[in-house]
């Protein structure tokens, strides 16, 4: 059995055509030249609406990396990212496309902001961080579980269930807010408010908030299990090939609902990190949409954790820095988008060129 599931998990380690050219040319192809594109595709975007691309960079670059405080806020803002990178990094590596981290992110963050406020008092301080991050890891495995079955028994696709179901919890996220969570002492439409200072704590004597550490914890345990472990190889192969891993005697409908359970539980401790570290309720209508935004984070990183941390920090410092860059140069703050829908683009051009040089070596 253990030599079945190691050849059906083969591929993944690098096999085949593809080692025929080297490491930094396929890195070229598929990472720094995605990236390299999508700036200049972005370039001659603004360039087309009369701002200089330099100075709109040259601002984010200032504000995001160069300044303590911008410093600050970029790594307080990579937390939220981290845990969705690890929940996205189950997924995709057991051949899962989970497409609902949006809907799980902000139905765990409702978790987290509806129980919190309310035990604060009653359990100890660290008590209540855990009990909101435990919550909203179970809220968001709960809306994987219709996807998963359908799945896993009914071999539905989960890109059409998944996509539906996030946008149902979108709308149920802002429904609760609004109709059962409201705090009954303000006129916003809000859950009540966590107090600063029984949120999660800050590092040294920063701004820094200590999900951080937290979210590189999940980033790298999540990359181990999925490389180190036996039941991380079992998940790949389920993905990579259900009919080895039938044959060698796994249960693939058990493992493609855990996997789900894992990566949408994961996307709702990513909802609790933002809450509970940061934000401290949740307004109605509230929808940072991260989970979108990291999935070309993830592949550009090749599915690897550490990787992908690099990519989150700087993905933070444009966050960060395209939001000055807006108010100084009136450009809309939805042109971060536009970027990551220009990486997008580049990424898909970059596979396409990858995978047409791959058949040539054939």
């Amino acid at each position: 059995m253990a030599d079945e599931i190691a050849a059906s998990a083969a591929p993944e380690n690098g096999a085949g055509p593809r080692q025929g050219r080297s490491a930094f040319q396929r890195l070229l192809t598929v990472t720094i030249g995605p990236i390299v594109g999508a700036f200049l595709l972005s370039a001659v975007i603004l360039l087309l609406v009369g701002v200089n691309p330099l100075t709109y960079y040259g601002y984010i670059l200032e504000r995001g990396l160069l300044s303590g405080l911008g410093l600050e806020q970029t790594a307080t803002r990579m937390a939220p990212l981290l845990f969705l990178v690890a929940s996205l990094i189950i997924a995709f590596r057991s051949g899962i496309w989970n497409l609902g981290t949006d809907g799980q992110f902000l139905l765990g963050a409702v978790a987290a902001a509806a129980s919190a406020p309310l035990l604060v008092g009653v359990l100890p301080g660290w008590l209540v961080l855990v009990v909101g991050f435990v919550l909203a890891a179970i809220a968001g495995a709960i809306w994987s579980v219709l996807p998963a079955i359908l799945r896993a028994y009914q071999g539905v696709n989960e890109i059409i269930t998944t996509l539906m179901m996030s946008f149902l919890g979108v709308l149920m996220a802002s429904t609760l807010v609004k109709l059962v969570l409201l705090d009954p002492g303000t006129t916003v439409p809000q859950t009540r408010t966590l107090p600063v200072a029984d949120r999660l704590p800050r590092l040294f004597d920063t701004s820094i908030s200590s999900g951080l550490i937290w979210g590189l914890v999940a980033v790298v345990a999540v990359h181990l299990m999925m490389t180190r472990t036996s039941f991380g190889m079992r998940l790949r192969v389920v993905g990579a090939n259900p009919a080895a891993a039938t044959h060698a005697g796994l249960s693939v409908p058990l493992l493609t609902v855990a996997v789900f359970g894992l990566s949408a539980g994961f996307a709702g401790l990513a909802g609790a990190a933002d809450i509970l570290g940061v934000q401290g309720n949740v307004r109605a209508d509230w929808n940072p949409a991260y989970g979108l935004m990291v999935i070309p984070l993830v592949f550009l990183a090749r599915f690897n954790g550490y990787a992908s941390i690099v990519l989150v920090f700087f993905y933070s410092a444009l966050l960060i820095g395209s939001e000055s860059a807006a108010r100084r140069l009136g450009v809309p703050q939805d042109f971060t988008l536009v970027l990551v829908a220009s990486l997008l683009i580049c990424l898909g051009l970059g596979e396409y060129i990858d995978h047409k040089k791959s058949r040539k070596e054939r």
